[in-house]
């Protein structure tokens, strides 16, 4: 693939350029979320997921030193200048950590911003779907005040068919990533632009991805499980020592394409696709679904083994893991785990790690 075909902006200059559209901008903590209705009311998510080697000084005053890196990163970004343009901030409550951070930003910080805590569902059941569109209907009432504005169901109903329509795009990009085995690292840098990007630039990206005519690789094929794929050299080192990232099971990724919504009831839809969306840690899955999706992941993309790129101190990924490893390996699928945190270097103990593990596949 040819990097100078793909538009490859910074979250910095996207900001800039919404707020000179005259634009809102909403920074939104992970991990799930109704996308759909920020832009319904026109206001463009800036999705925050750390960043990676930040200065996390301003964090270390609030949290403990044994909550994850992400969470560090993306307190002390918030608390940089860095937010200087951002209007809102919507913090999902999808861990412990989550919770606190959401509780210090109403309660103990004044960032003269409104700060919305969005709560979610552990379970697929009737009730869960009920109390999710309530959620999203008390962040719709908000947004009206905020805006303003008011969007019709027909408005809501469009902004949910947009991003069914994009979702749809990005599966098949996936499928002709797992069949041809293309670099990864280019091809992640493409799907995680959905973090930031406006859909016109992030479709545009995406369709120069269908449209390229690429060789099938006969590296090693793999799967990656985590939250992030931070640090981001994890692609490259993998493809050094002989192998590539064919398919994931990221909280940022793979995790968030949702399935479409049924309802008529746009609230109810939202809240559809998010509860019965891929398993996940974060929603509180079960065991059994969170295997069968990575089992069925593995087998489809025809990989060699699973990789496990949990971030030091994520209880709820680390809570699934050793389930997870031994039911894998009862269905012939190797697994390896690392912990990483995205403020560090890989170390080469990992880096050893992996090429060991690839080289056994």
């Amino acid at each position: 693939m040819q990097n100078d075909r793909y538009i490859f902006p910074s979250r910095k200059e996207i900001i800039k350029q919404k707020k000179a559209e005259g634009k809102l901008i909403a920074a939104v903590y992970p991990v799930h979320y109704p996308r759909e209705l920020l832009k319904a009311f026109g206001i463009h998510p800036i999705e925050v997921w750390g960043p990676a080697n930040f200065d996390i000084t301003k964090s270390r005053v609030h949290l403990q030193s044994y909550v994850c890196s992400i969470m560090h990163s993306a307190l002390s970004l918030t608390l940089s200048h860095h937010f200087d343009d951002v209007d809102l901030i919507i913090v999902p409550h999808c861990c412990d950590t989550l919770q606190g951070i959401g509780s210090i930003l109403k309660d103990f910080i004044n960032l003269q911003k409104p700060v919305f805590t969005f709560y979610i569902p552990r379970g697929r059941r009737k009730s869960d779907v009920e109390f999710l569109a309530s959620e999203i209907k008390r962040l719709f009432a908000l947004l009206v005040k905020i805006t303003h504005l008011k969007p019709n169901m027909d408005d809501l109903i469009k902004s949910i068919e947009n991003e069914e329509k994009i979702e749809r795009l990005i599966l098949k990009a996936y499928k002709k990533h797992i069949q041809l085995n293309s670099n990864a690292s280019l091809f992640y840098k493409i799907i995680r632009g959905r973090e930031f990007l406006p859909d016109d630039i992030f479709i545009e990206n995406l369709k120069n991805f269908l449209s390229e005519s690429n060789k099938k690789s006969d590296l090693k094929r793999v799967v990656l499980s985590g939250l992030v794929p931070e640090p981001a050299g994890i692609f490259d080192l993998i493809n050094s020592v002989g192998g590539n990232v064919v398919d994931d099971d990221f909280a940022c990724l793979k995790r968030r394409l949702y399935l479409e919504g049924k309802s008529t009831d746009p609230f109810v839809r939202m809240a559809q696709r998010i509860i019965n969306g891929p398993p996940d840690s974060l929603k509180g899955n079960t065991f059994e679904e969170r295997f069968e999706f990575l089992k069925n992941m593995a087998k489809n993309s025809n990989s060699d083994g699973v990789i496990f790129y949990h971030i030091k101190f994520c209880e709820p990924e680390r809570f699934y893991y050793p389930i997870l490893r031994d039911k894998l390996k009862s269905e012939g699928i190797k697994t390896l785990s690392v912990e990483v945190d995205i403020n560090e270097n890989l170390s080469e103990q990992i880096k050893t790690r992996i090429a060991a593990f690839i080289e056994e596949l």
